[in-house]
């Protein structure tokens, strides 16, 4: 019986593969074909139409790296083809079994107008259907020859990740351009047999039904006619159809399919090429619309469809029809689909107004969903945030991508850290390029986890990255799965749709708590360490010009509020948050550009915010305070010299009125203030941390340690942090010199600088200022490493039960113990600026103005004390896929703060990523807005979008208690609103007498306030 049935199957794949398949196409003629090389970068369609070709034959080689040449295929249908489907069949010498990240082409008609795109699985474009015979076909198609960067499967690095290093050898062998008849009954009958034989294939040994359908095929095998495929098709597929028609079981789990395309919006490819990847795919997808009315395409990144609307008009046009038909539906609501952790919270905040904002402007659409297959896990503040943009549910996939634990939901309430809880879906078919296979459905069915709760899961299908999109053959895959025995039942629906049901259906599914923590890709917090910072910075600079802006509409005669500019600028720092870019995980190109953007969003920060503070009248020399916590400290005058100045949240205040109550001493290696001494070894560690505050040493071990590990992890080089890095590394202990650089009353500082590795230096100035416990330690390194990780511990004297770290509006706790695999499988973690570990009665925090990946771990002491260790990850030297990540130099600092609470820990890393600007101006007469209520921290302060001239105010409780206060203004307030995040009103909040607005937050509970400005006589 085995052998029986392994020669049925094997004839069945052969006939299949050798005889049905190829006869698809049953008569072809080709196209006269020219070549025209664009140089440089890509062109317009009216260039290259006025461009000179020259005659290609197929079999040329053609295209150099990320190249783009352009094709003139000319042809007539012959008269024989008359009342057949008629297609152009273009393969450009498509390379490999994934459709994305190669070869891609834009058909276009002759007046410019796009077609279709072609792909590695897609490479028809229609003509006619029927054909009348004699029609003519003229296209000009633009064609893209992207590398394959993933063609030695991560095994080494590859230049071909920038046009600088690509070189210019052709990297594709053009193979066909035709004008084809499909025979459309030999193609339904590939189908029919991909189904039915992938099906069998899933089915259990003892299934009946398995065996039904292999002996099904068997017999209609036997009536395919191998000299005349196309006349015996009809034949066969009747044979066919009784095993087509049974209908699935009652119980059969049901998937609901929707068309999708994951297009990286940088990745592998840089920027500038995910805009013809969005038009080509776009084509594609509307052009299957027309084929397919029961197809519903979900589209995120409003972004992309941004690119479209200004590149390509005839696609726009096209998406926008699409919507109205209900064939497209924009999905996630955010500018693009941003990594999931490192984004500060303002930034998701503007991710989900943007892209929501963009989508009820353009198309009339409200979204109701986040949709983040791809991220690298997800911060526990987004359930809170998804809520207030006026979202319903939360979609993601890449928690099946878990090294260690299984995910134990598919359908389940994600619980953030306010309490807010959101309906989320994590599909089981553990893909969102799926295609409707025999294997995927099977797995859907056999991974999902809600069996006997719940019975429906969702299935985004389609190929993705360059890939296409949707096809008609997934299409019609879909169609023969809608009920059929042995399979899951497949309905293409929305998903709103398919999320109204799964509720309804599973009300009381399960909680998650917390963070959705993903178990690999956690070198994704250090990798690309300029691109972290970039962000980082452009974050806070657009924090400082907006209350800055804000402050000078309404206290500077004659100012405008730069609107547009913000929005541009705001939008860019967006981009640059998708989930390849700013987790450092793209090519060198990506970075190249990201950086160079970087520079220019912080010169125009720069240049806004001092017209803001200019606007605001002359007047001496005064310090700005962008943080939302009052300041006492230390700042450089414009002729670099101290000067100790207390200032106001958001406010400003004079150089010169404040005294620190004691000064600075420095003696030998000695820095003190009064709060702390410093003291740093012959080697430039930190051999003592004294809290004279606490009267407690604060170190356990030598603090400050830099620590150099091999790091060469099993796969994915830019993504990935394997828990064996920590078996071999080396300590740097030599240092080259150890130098007091700053004896002031207010400054005391240590350089120390060392030189190690493969010709690498590092240099750190240690500082102590007057009247703050912060220990500041600048670090500019070149590095010259490669793969590598390089570390910096604080071994603390502290029994630590757990580590909290900031994140978006808030804090995580994670236990420092590994009790669990999934705690073990959190070596490596993430944070925003500080991390905080504590005992009862006293804590340490580690603060940082650039970096997010980190680990805690706990030692117990031959003295029976405990040691918590806090380690920052400062750099890396993945190679692939950029062979030159990280390389060169890093400017950066961190701190240790010695005696801190969380809200401590709070101010200063506010203080840390603000720092106070000195600028020749009057200042407002007073703060934009005040808070006297602990706990109560100001994100945000802006002008409202709409241009009514509001302020809006974003708030959040970040100490993890209940928080009330009183929010004042420093202008007569007429009223004000509570808001979601796109500043439209949920209530009206009271105004007492007294003009405050009194604010009761609970724990991480995220406030927005719109104030209206009363009428000045």
């Amino acid at each position: 019986m085995h052998d029986e049935r392994r020669r049925i199957e094997e004839r069945v794949e052969r006939l299949h593969n050798q005889r049905i398949k190829p006869a698809i196409y049953a008569a072809t003629v080709p196209f006269e074909v020219e070549s025209w090389q664009a140089p440089g970068e890509p062109v317009s369609f009216e260039e290259a139409a006025a461009a000179p070709y020259e005659p290609f034959a197929m079999g040329t080689p053609w295209g150099p790296p990320w190249g783009t040449t352009w094709f003139r295929m000319r042809g007539r249908v012959p008269d024989g083809f008359a009342g057949r489907r008629v297609e152009a069949v273009i393969d450009l010498g498509f390379v490999g079994d994934w459709p994305g990240n190669q070869a891609e082409a834009l058909v276009h008609l002759t007046n410019g107008t796009p077609l279709k795109a072609v792909n590695p699985l897609n490479q028809y474009v229609p003509i006619a259907n029927p054909a009348a015979g004699g029609e003519s076909v003229d296209y000009l198609v633009e064609a893209a020859s992207n590398p394959d960067i993933l063609a030695n499967d991560f095994a080494g690095p590859t230049p071909l990740g920038d046009v600088l290093t690509a070189g210019d050898r052709p990297l594709y062998t053009f193979r066909r351009a035709d004008i084809a008849v499909l025979d459309e009954e030999v193609w339904h009958l590939d189908l029919d047999v991909q189904v039915l034989r992938e099906l069998m294939l899933e089915l259990g040994e003892h299934d009946p039904r398995r065996h039904e359908i292999m002996h099904a095929l068997d017999r209609a095998m036997d009536l395919l006619d191998l000299d005349d495929i196309s006349g015996s098709a009809a034949a066969v597929r009747e044979a066919l159809k009784p095993a087509l028609a049974k209908p699935a079981n009652a119980s059969a789990h049901r998937l609901s399919g929707v068309g999708h395309a994951h297009i990286d919006s940088a990745w592998l490819w840089p920027i500038r090429e995910t805009k013809r990847k969005t038009s080509r795919t776009f084509s594609n997808v509307t052009s299957l619309a027309d084929e397919y009315e029961e197809f519903v395409f979900a589209c995120s990144q409003a972004q992309q469809y941004e690119w479209v609307r200004d590149n390509y008009p005839h696609v726009w046009a096209r998406i926008q029809e699409s919507v109205k038909k209900g064939q497209w539906a924009p999905v996630g609501g955010m500018w693009v689909e941003a990594d999931g952790n490192l984004p500060g919270g303002e930034a998701i905040a503007r991710q989900l107004i943007h892209g929501k904002r963009f989508f009820i402007e353009h198309f009339g659409i409200e979204t109701k969903g986040v949709w983040l297959p791809d991220s690298f896990g997800y911060t526990a503040a987004y359930p809170q945030l998804a809520k207030l943009a006026g979202n319903d549910w939360f979609l993601t996939q890449k928690i099946s991508w878990n090294q260690t634990n299984k995910f134990p939901h598919h359908t389940f309430w994600w619980e953030g850290i306010d309490g807010t809880r959101i309906f989320t879906h994590f599909p089981p078919i553990d893909t969102y390029n799926a295609r409707f296979s025999g294997e995927e459905m099977s797995r859907a069915v056999r991974n999902y986890s809600e069996k006997g709760g719940a019975t429906r899961s969702l299935a985004p299908f389609g190929w993705g990255d360059g890939g296409g999109g949707p096809t008609r053959e997934i299409m019609e895959r879909a169609r023969r799965l809608k009920d059929l025995e042995g399979s899951p039942k497949v309905e293409i629906e929305h998903p709103d749709a398919f999320f109204a049901k799964a509720r309804a259906e599973y009300p009381d599914a399960p909680v998650w708590v917390g963070e959705l923590y993903l178990e690999l890709h956690r070198a994704t917090y250090t990798s690309q360490a300029r691109t972290k910072q970039g962000n980082r910075r452009s974050e806070h600079r657009l924090r400082e010009a907006e209350l800055w802006a804000t402050t000078a509409a309404l206290h500077a005669p004659g100012y405008t509020y730069p609107y547009e500019k913000l929005d541009r600028l705001w939008k860019t720092v967006l981009l640059h948050q998708f989930h390849d870019i700013l987790p450092g995980s793209s090519i060198a190109w990506v970075h190249r550009e990201a950086e160079a953007e970087y520079a220019r969003v912080a010169g125009e920060l720069e240049e806004l915010t001092a017209e803001a503070v200019a606007a605001l009248g002359a007047g001496g020399t005064r310090a700005f305070n962008t943080s939302p916590y009052d300041r006492a400290e230390v700042v450089r005058t414009s002729e670099g010299a101290p000067a100790y100045v207390r200032v106001p949240a958001n406010g400003s205040a004079p150089l010169g009125d404040a005294e620190p109550a004691q000064p600075v001493t420095v003696g030998g290696r000695v820095l003190d203030n009064g709060l702390v001494r410093v003291q740093v070894a012959e080697d430039g560690t930190l051999s003592s941390v004294y809290d004279l505050r606490a009267h407690r040493e604060v170190l356990a071990e030598p603090g400050n340690l830099l620590r150099l590990h091999t790091d060469l992890p099993n796969y994915w080089d830019a993504w990935d942090i394997d828990k064996h890095y920590q078996n071999r590394y080396t300590d740097l202990l030599d240092a080259d010199s150890v130098t007091v650089v700053e004896e002031s009353p207010l400054v005391g500082a240590i350089r120390v600088t060392r030189s190690f590795g493969k010709g690498s230096t590092i240099t750190q100035t240690i500082t102590v200022r007057a009247g703050s416990p912060r220990i500041d330690i600048e670090t500019d390194i070149d590095w010259h490493e490669a793969e590598k990780i390089l570390k910096a511990a604080f071994p603390v004297d502290i029994r630590a039960p757990h580590s909290s770290a900031e994140i978006q509006f808030g804090h995580v706790q994670r236990p420092t113990h590994t009790n669990t695999s999934w705690e073990a499988a959190r070596f490596e973690v993430s944070g925003h600026r500080w991390v905080h570990i504590a005992e009862p009665g006293y804590g340490v925090a580690v603060l940082n103005d650039s970096t997010y990946g980190h680990d805690v771990s706990r030692t117990v002491r031959e003295d029976g004390g405990t040691t918590t260790t806090v380690r920052l990850s400062l750099v890396r030297a993945p190679r692939v896929p950029d062979p030159g990540a990280d390389q060169g130099r890093h400017r950066f600092t961190y701190s240790l703060l010695p005696g801190a609470d969380i809200a401590d820990a709070v101010a200063e890393g506010y203080a840390l990523n603000l720092p106070l600007r000195v600028a020749e101006a009057a200042g407002a007469p007073e703060p934009v807005v005040s808070v006297d209520g602990e706990g109560v921290t100001v994100e945000a302060v802006k002008l409202a979008d709409d241009r009514s001239g509001d302020v809006v105010v974003r708030l959040y409780e970040s100490r993890g208690g209940r928080a009330s206060g009183v929010l004042r203004t420093g202008f007569p307030l007429a009223g004000a609103q509570v808001t979601d995040l796109l500043e439209r009103p949920l209530e009206d909040a009271a105004v007492a007498a007294d003009g405050g607005v009194a604010v009761a937050l609970r724990p991480f509970q995220i406030l927005t306030l719109r104030l209206r400005r009363a009428e000045v006589s």
